[in-house]
């Protein structure tokens, strides 16, 4: 990789060489001009229009207009004279949190290597600034420039320099709009179409399309062959944020496989009726005991069997008993049943008839016992 620079990062009584390269490149088509009748090079000269000569690169100096058409002259000497003897130290200032930085403070990112007697030093100061988490902003003086710069480590070992921006030379633009509040109901559907488009940041997956589209123009145009591009829809206006933040978060729904705001809707509709609807109580008995876990398929089918089968039973018995009852029977019941009428009307006969009730009770809990240990 091309050398662009040479020094040495310092900090404290510590020294480390290192050599500077250029850590980004442009990529853009660069175009000569031609002239169209005969499609040769136009040639740009360095012409003075008061001597009317063309002025070669060694008779130009530099000049500073301090008013209308009067310049003072500088040359390369005066500018040298001005660099420190440690012009080719990186001296760091600080270390600080790299989230203090602001980007727009950032410039052009140069790599740092270290030179073959400084291998050692260098992946020290990158382990020490790793560990911590901390950058260092330094200046330096490069190509007649004095810069300030952050020292950043990547990758764990390697040592990157960003070029940065003085306070001074980043403007600041006043915000007019300061006074529009939007809604919370607008802010939240923000807010979600946001969480929508969120993903981890894959620097791959982004290309530049207009430069494969003029580097497929620049291929064809030397083959002879024609070359057509599908101009693009045009955006539609906004005319409803609201509905504009809608239709967004329905399109990123759908591509990230959620259901729409009309899905979720209709499927509450259709909880809403499953409540309301009316459910048997055996039914519902059923379904809460089969949640609990505590009837499954099998004890279902056992449980319906034995009430199948003690409904059979009592049928059978009160048929029997129907059987056996003669017209002598009927005619001793309807006399206990006219005698205890009478003894109503008298303490003792209303306390013989608690008695035999509270008798009948419990013969028929006897009988429900014995059954039930039968069965």
């Amino acid at each position: 990789m091309h050398t662009v620079w040479k020094g040495s990062i310092s900090f404290g009584l510590v020294n480390v060489p290192v050599k500077m390269h250029a850590a980004t490149e442009t990529q853009e088509f660069h175009f000569n001009y031609l002239h169209e009748a005969c499609h040769n090079r136009v040639r740009y000269t360095k012409k003075c229009p008061h001597c009317d000569i063309e002025v070669a690169a060694e008779d130009i100096v530099k000049g500073y207009e301090y008013e209308k058409d009067r310049y003072v002259i500088l040359d390369d000497e005066d500018l040298a004279s001005l660099e420190k003897p440690m012009s080719r130290s990186i001296d760091i200032l600080d270390f600080i949190a790299l989230a203090e930085i602001d980007p727009i403070y950032y410039q052009k990112s140069y790599y740092l290597s270290p030179e073959e007697t400084a291998q050692k030093a260098y992946r020290l100061l990158c382990k020490a600034m790793a560990d911590t988490g901390k950058v260092a902003v330094a200046k330096l003086t490069m190509r007649s420039k004095q810069h300030l710069a952050c020292l950043r480590v990547v990758d764990e070992n390697i040592m990157v320099l960003e070029t940065m921006y003085y306070p001074a030379e980043i403007r600041h633009l006043e915000a007019s709009w300061d006074k529009v509040s939007p809604t919370e109901i607008e802010i939240e559907m923000a807010r979600q179409l946001i969480e929508n488009l969120a993903a981890p940041f894959e620097p791959e997956k982004y290309q530049d399309e207009l430069r494969e589209q003029v580097k497929e123009l620049i291929e064809k145009k030397v083959a002879g062959e024609t070359f057509s591009v599908t101009a693009a829809p045009e955006p539609g206006k906004v005319i409803d944020l609201m509905e504009a933040l809608r239709a967004s978060i329905a399109i990123t729904d759908q591509q990230k496989g959620k259901p729409s705001e009309k899905e979720i809707e209709n499927e509450s509709v259709d909880k809403i009726k499953d409540k309301t609807r009316k459910v048997d109580p055996k039914d519902k008995k059923a379904d809460i005991n089969a949640k609990k876990g505590k009837v499954d398929l099998k004890d279902k089918k056992v449980e319906i069997g034995e009430i199948a089968k003690e409904t059979k039973n009592d049928e059978t018995e009160e048929k029997r008993n129907k059987k056996k009852r003669t017209p002598k029977t009927k005619l001793v019941e309807e006399n206990i049943a006219e005698e205890n009428v009478s003894k109503t009307n008298t303490t003792e006969g209303k306390a013989e008839i608690e008695e035999n009730a509270q008798k009948s009770t419990l013969t028929l809990r006897r009988r429900s016992t014995r059954r039930a240990k039968g069965a």
